[in-house]
């Protein structure tokens, strides 16, 4: 009886399965050729307008197609729940490269919705939404899960989202290309396996793709396992990639390049960081050309934290300096603080050029640690800190300084610090800093170790500063590069990285 209870309802869900893929169907939209009038089940009977989307129910293996080439306005509100073996794709058909444009009206909140949804993949689309004004909170793109559950494995997969005028300001709301919701009272959401990849985010305001989830330690229920990879964001002025309520996020080979300096004066931004996250690894980017009037660096480990691993970047050519390390000290009990933050095996070259004067003067160090972090490794990486642009900007390799509180064990490990005009280090009030075999060709003041180590400078000046004394071209030999959307990603190559500083100690 017990066989045969089994047997039944292994068929039932097989049958279920079956007709789920086999029930599926294909919608195409043709903004030029297409009508409303017609079923929209083939590229000769096309739907004209995403009006006519509102009468369909999206079913598992379902499509929906829009010609490329083709502008479609309005806004683009979907929900759907595919399988796992059928998810629900949202695509682009015809013939040539240029994508399909959903583009927002002037008042929208975003151009394209994907609420409460499961196994979702939208791709090779393009996403415009331009106002005539800049408005608070705009998006191109918003997915959301609120009062759901699980919602798992949305792909978003070769967008290009352009052209967002939210606000410039974070306390007004400020704007982004993606914008990641989870939350509810009733029920707790989150995401699982949510991918962003291959896309590209083009002057879009104020930051290109952050979350808004679940902050709380008291209450904590974080994202899972999502993946950000290879995206290109593209003169943006705010913030890169900003997880927030999540766990185990994996951010990699993604170029954040020549941000525009348009930023309020009030405004701190930076390249790829988390805030409220747990075991986020950020590894093989490359952040270059950050404008904001304050931060500005190419990576952050932010409070609210805790086991952040930034490995394998490339931070140049940034207002800021490479990495900024932070925990309020009067966050209260909604933080765990910032815990066990790990910066190895990363490349700064000629960060730290801020040309103007911002909260604290002319402040830009290659390294900044704030507030009462704790437990953080700072270990091989290489700080090039090239000739500064006027005598006014600041020349610090590193300062710990307050934020409420100060740092507390921090060991700086095996790094290389090159400057190419009188430097210096500024550790305040912090304490139980530890320095072990790290590396200073220059002149500095307040330098922790007064050791020399004749064979790493002789190594350094051959191999890197002979080659050319910016260090571009020297360091460039430890890393690899990739093409994304015809830019030159460069990221270090652990091999490589590794294999000199063995070379060293």
């Amino acid at each position: 009886m017990k066989t045969s209870t089994f047997t039944q309802l292994a068929f039932c869900l097989l049958s279920s399965v079956f007709y789920a893929c086999n029930s599926s169907h294909v919608y195409y939209l043709d903004a030029t050729s297409g009508s409303d009038q017609n079923n929209g089940t083939s590229p000769r009977s096309a739907w004209q307008s995403i009006e006519a989307l509102k009468q369909i129910s999206l079913q598992p293996g379902d499509k929906i197609l829009f010609k490329k080439g083709e502008i479609f306005p309005g806004i683009l509100e979907l929900t759907g729940k595919g399988l796992s073996q059928s998810p629900i794709i949202i695509d682009a058909y015809g013939e040539g490269n240029k994508k399909p444009c959903i583009a927002g009206n002037d008042t929208s909140m975003y151009a394209v919705r994907i609420f409460n949804s499961d196994y979702f993949t939208i791709q090779n689309l393009e996403i415009s939404n331009t106002g005539k004004e800049r408005k608070a909170g705009r998006t191109g793109l918003k997915v959301e899960c609120t009062d759901y559950g699980i919602s798992h494995n949305i792909r978003i997969n070769n967008l290009t989202i352009r052209d967002v005028n939210g606000s410039l300001v974070k306390e007004e709301g400020g704007g982004s290309g993606i914008l990641i919701v989870n939350g509810g009272d009733s029920i707790r959401s989150r995401f699982d396996s949510l991918t962003i990849e291959n896309c590209h985010i083009l002057r879009c305001e104020r930051n290109a793709m952050i979350w808004s989830g679940y902050y709380d330690r008291k209450n904590w229920y974080p994202n899972k396992h999502t993946i950000v990879r290879n995206n290109l964001i593209e003169k943006v002025p705010g913030d890169g990639i900003v997880p927030i309520g999540c766990d185990s996020t994996l951010i990699e080979y993604n170029l954040m390049c020549d941000s525009p300096d348009i930023l309020p004066m009030t405004e701190a931004a930076a390249g790829i960081w988390p805030w409220s996250c747990d075991n986020t690894i950020i590894q093989y980017n490359e952040v270059w050309g950050h404008k904001a009037p304050w931060d500005a660096q190419g990576f952050d480990s932010d409070y609210n934290c805790q086991n952040t691993l930034i490995q394998y970047n490339y931070s140049h050519d940034n207002y800021g300096g490479m990495v900024l390390i932070c925990n309020s000290g009067n966050a209260g009990n909604y933080s765990c603080g910032n815990i066990g933050s790990i910066v190895r095996y990363n490349i700064s070259i000629g960060d730290g050029i801020r040309p103007k004067e911002t909260r604290q003067g002319m402040f830009s160090p290659s390294i900044h640690i704030a507030g009462p972090v704790k437990q953080t490794l700072v270990e091989r990486n290489i700080i090039h800190a090239n000739h500064k642009p006027s005598d006014a900007v600041d020349r610090t390799m590193i300062t710990s300084d307050s934020w409420d509180g100060y740092a507390d064990n921090t060991c700086f490990r095996q790094n290389i610090y090159y400057a190419a005009e009188p430097s210096r280090f500024d550790f305040t009030s912090s304490t139980r800093n530890a320095f072990e075999e790290n590396i200073y060709i220059g002149q500095f003041k307040n330098q922790p170790e007064s050791q020399k180590n004749k064979k790493a400078e002789n190594i350094y000046t051959e191999k890197v500063l002979k080659e050319s004394a910016d260090g571009y071209k020297g360091l460039h030999c430890l890393m690899d590069s990739v093409i994304l959307k015809e830019h030159t990603l460069h990221y270090i190559k652990p091999e490589a990285i590794k294999t000199f500083f063995q070379s060293i100690f």
